[in-house]
């Protein structure tokens, strides 16, 4: 009997000690049941399956509305013919070597009319030879190009199919700082991807992109091939079509820029109705006023934009503006920076006079300039 009480009391010893250390230094194992539990209650809850509390935040309803309507785009340009290819020492050693490998590009668009129009990026189409557009439900076409904005660096394509899902433009103007948006594209032709973020800044300008900036900021990923998606809000709606990211490694950084689709409608009705857009134009060179510049051409103000150059014989050298003016109002809208006195003139219409208020020396006064309509960019050969 002595010998089994020995037993029993070294036993219970030695489970004692065992689940002293175990609660010390492994406590969620005595907790396993209601840890496995609570995960299981989490992945399947109840009614078939389907989410419940994890719904709530998502935004799979906005990402499903306008995917469906985003378009992958793919470009080819045939290769360029080499200078010396009819040269017969060219062709002596290095045979019919002549043209290069073509080139193809990536994109992304957004149907924005049952008809078939798709708004994009200029970079994404310019100087290509064929357009094929692949929708969401695998559907392709070949596009053609309806008409170009370098200065946006928008562009409009066509399509010619039934049945197209279209996307519901938004107002960009109401967006404000930390509304979360989504962008949708195909990102290094991987497939349709959606990422999310908010809007980091609005009003972006002076990054050397575009002639006319106000980009909106995001840091939802937009990478190489999402350039002519879509940013939406939390409904689905068009806020803006991406354009560019800042990079140091050609990947998303956080930093990513729209073209607000405001300025889309703008370009879109130009360009459909017109076949182009047309913006008015003065001849002037502007400059955001300093204290250098100032002091250079003698100005006492310090809100303004300062002209130091007049093109000879153009619209505002006509109208009698000068070096040194300050151009502190266009058509009754005021301008502090460049890219407000580039936007106000351009939304002129050419050839019927608009009233420009300047400040010359110590005295106001108001100028009738009547605008040329702006010449189309020189492109590159």
């Amino acid at each position: 009997m002595r010998k089994f009480w020995l037993l029993f009391s070294q036993t219970t010893t030695v489970f004692l000690a065992a689940y002293f250390v175990v609660a010390t230094l492994k406590p969620q194992w005595l907790d396993r049941r209601l840890t496995l539990s609570s995960i299981a209650v989490l992945e399947a809850p109840a009614g078939g399956g389907q989410r419940t509390a994890s719904a709530v935040g998502s935004f799979s309803a906005a990402a499903k509305i306008a995917s469906a309507a985003v378009v992958s785009i793919n470009t080819s340009k045939a290769a360029a013919k080499n200078p010396h290819s009819d040269d017969p020492w060219f062709k002596f050693f290095y045979g019919d070597q002549g043209r290069g490998e073509p080139q193809g590009g990536l994109g992304s668009g957004v149907i924005i009319s049952a008809t078939g129009y798709i708004l994009t990026n200029n970079h994404v189409v310019e100087g290509a030879d064929e357009i094929e557009v692949i929708l969401n439900d695998s559907r392709k076409a070949i596009a053609k190009v309806i008409g170009t904005d370098p200065d946006t660096d928008l562009a409009i394509l066509k399509i010619e199919l039934d049945k197209l899902p279209v996307i519901v433009l938004g107002n960009s103007e109401s967006l404000q700082v930390g509304d979360p948006v989504l962008a949708i594209g195909n990102p290094f032709g991987v497939g349709q991807t959606v990422t999310g973020g908010i809007v980091s800044a609005l009003g972006r300008n002076q990054l050397g992109i575009n002639t006319f900036e106000n980009f909106i900021q995001t840091d939802a990923a937009i990478n190489p091939g999402n350039s002519g998606g879509a940013l939406v809000d939390v409904n689905g709606a068009l806020m803006g079509i991406n354009t560019a990211i800042y990079s140091r490694s050609g990947g998303s950084m956080g930093i990513g820029f729209a073209i607000p689709v405001s300025t889309a409608k703008q370009v879109l009705e130009g360009i459909v109705k017109d076949g182009q857009v047309t913006r008015g134009w003065i001849g002037v060179e502007p400059q955001e006023l300093n204290a250098e510049l100032a002091e250079t051409f003698n100005v006492k103000v310090k809100n303004g934009v300062i002209i130091t150059g007049v093109l000879q014989n153009g619209p505002a050298a006509q109208a009698g503006i000068q070096p040194g003016d300050v151009v502190v109002a266009v058509d009754g809208k005021a301008v502090s920076t460049v890219a407000e006195l580039l936007s106000a003139v351009a939304g002129l219409k050419p050839g019927m006079a608009a009233p420009v208020s300047v400040l010359r020396r110590d005295s106001k006064t108001e100028i009738a300039v009547t605008p040329s309509k702006r010449p189309r960019p020189r492109v590159p050969r």
